[in-house]
């Protein structure tokens, strides 16, 4: 379900709240390969099957940075702004990666605004994002993540 609100300013009404939590998403090999050539980091954890398959995951993983790469498609699914100028990635609070996401894994995240606040140049929201593993305990990531919003 996804929260709509008229202004980004309806953000600060909502601090501690939940948004709700992301349709699962299916991360490919496409992907984290794709993401390795874009970013250079083709360490073989990430890139080489062959060689992963025996290594300390038992198969390929998807980039940490990957993973907290997904969040402006995470934010969508679960916040709609009608008014909206522009929603401009302002940076992180805290990352973490509790966990490996094993490529054909599926991910979702939980969406809760930690804060918000009215500052001269816009809303600046912090939302906190735990991105939850299909069948695992630990979360692949836990970010707040700062979107500002002129």
């Amino acid at each position: 379900m996804t929260t709509i609100l008229e202004q980004p300013a309806d953000l600060l009404d909502l601090v501690g709240q939940s948004l709700g939590t992301t349709e699962w998403i299916t991360v490919t090999q496409q992907q984290v390969d794709l993401f390795a050539n874009a970013t250079g980091d083709r360490q073989w954890i990430h890139t080489d099957a062959e060689r992963a398959a025996k290594g300390p995951f038992k198969g390929t993983i998807a980039h940490g940075y990957l993973t907290l790469s997904l969040t402006p498609t995470v934010i969508a699914q679960v916040l709609e702004i009608r008014e909206l100028t522009a929603a401009l990635n302002y940076g992180l609070n805290r990352v973490r990666f509790p966990a490996p996401l094993r490529v054909g894994s599926q991910v979702r995240a939980a969406v809760t605004v930690a804060s918000a606040q009215q500052k001269t140049s816009g809303v600046e929201s912090v939302f906190k994002l735990t991105y939850e593993i299909d069948g695992e305990t630990r979360p692949a990531c836990v970010a707040d993540v700062i979107v500002l919003y002129p």
